[in-house]
């Protein structure tokens, strides 16, 4: 296939970009900083790369007007060079998202009489579509996926391979969902009697997830005992995300891998959790909370703001205590000195 071309004069109108520059100099393709050439484009998104872009090949670094340039350099410069860049791997790569070479639906899938496929719909070889379910137009669902009875999947989803969406899930529309994430699991709840016995509790909830969510790989999502576990609208969850029974997530959250919320908590909107954040069950954070990695939430977090720590705490809060903390030898010693010179004045008494 021939490559696509484009002079950086065009790149400049197709972005909306400033070109500093050769107008006329073609670029091919896009790469990272350290691996692009000559007729490749490039973006800088964060200052701490800036000498990396000033080793780099390439033949246009996309940059905001913060940094400096390099003389004699081709750079397009864009209030935000990371979304200019994305137009970029769109413009040259446009099927890049092409996850399947099967149309429409394969011989091989099992599909329940009872269910209705939507219009251009893709289903890959070896799912199963159990019965009562309603499959929206222009889905793609990949090879080895099993969507339960009663489930309902909206328009132009994607759903990866190896995804299992368990009975009466309703997923929104132009949601992805990347290979093996579960989605309806039930929820971890028992009744543990006198003797140490548990006893299962029946989970006949549900998950929703609303339109625009994207679900990290192997990340499981429980369904609720009564009600709906649910996923707000343009929330992007990352891999191996635990996300227990009865949780309602909020609009435009951002939960990154390994991070585990445990049932019945919410969350506010544009939520923020770090890797491997642990929260507790049956708390709120309000809108615009952000837990820094690795902390653990205790308790509702109601204001907005940045958290951190085991339990979290305010940022500055959590920022005075590790300085605290990183003199504690000698806070100690000063405590033991001083106690010496208590000890020396009560005895001359």
């Amino acid at each position: 296939m021939q490559k696509k071309s484009f002079t950086l004069e065009e790149l400049a109108k197709k972005t909306k970009s400033k070109l500093v520059g050769n107008p006329h100099h073609i670029i091919t393709d896009v790469a990272d900083l350290q691996t692009a050439g000559p007729q490749d484009a490039s973006f800088l998104a964060n200052a701490r790369y800036e000498q990396a872009m000033r080793s780099s090949n390439a033949g246009v670094v996309f940059v905001d007007s913060s940094i400096k340039l390099v003389p004699d350099r081709n750079f397009l410069i864009h209030a935000n060079p990371s979304q200019a860049f994305q137009e970029l791997i769109d413009a040259y790569h446009p099927n890049a998202n092409d996850v399947t070479g099967f149309a429409g639906i394969h011989p091989s899938a099992i599909i329940h009489p009872d269910s209705k496929i939507g219009s251009n719909v893709t289903i890959g070889p070896n799912t199963v579509i159990d019965k009562d379910t309603n499959i929206g137009a222009h889905t793609v669902i990949n090879a080895n996926c099993y969507i339960g009875p009663g489930t309902i999947i909206g328009e132009e989803c994607l759903i990866h391979s190896g995804v299992m969406i368990r009975e009466r899930c309703q997923i929104g529309n132009r949601v992805i969902i990347q290979p093996n994430a579960v989605i309806g699991s039930c929820g971890f709840g028992y009744i543990t009697d006198q003797k140490g016995k548990h006893t299962k509790l029946n989970q006949v909830g549900n998950v929703v997830i609303e339109d625009n969510v994207e679900i990290g790989a192997n990340t499981t999502i429980d369904r609720s005992r009564f009600k709906s576990t649910r996923i707000g609208r343009g929330t992007k969850i990352d891999n191996l995300v635990q996300i227990g029974h009865g949780v309602e997530v909020g609009e435009d959250n951002i939960i990154v891998a390994q991070t585990g919320i445990a049932g019945s908590t919410t969350t506010g909107k544009n939520v923020v959790l770090g890797g491997q954040v642990a929260i507790n069950g049956h708390i709120h954070l309000g809108d615009g909370v952000m837990v820094a990695a690795c902390s653990g939430v205790s308790k509702s977090l109601p204001e907005a703001g940045k958290y951190n720590g085991v339990p979290a705490v305010p940022l500055k809060e959590y920022n005075r205590n590790t300085v605290y903390l990183r003199n504690i030898e000698e806070y100690v010693k000063k405590i033991k000195d001083l106690e010496e010179k208590v000890e020396k004045l009560y005895m001359q008494k």
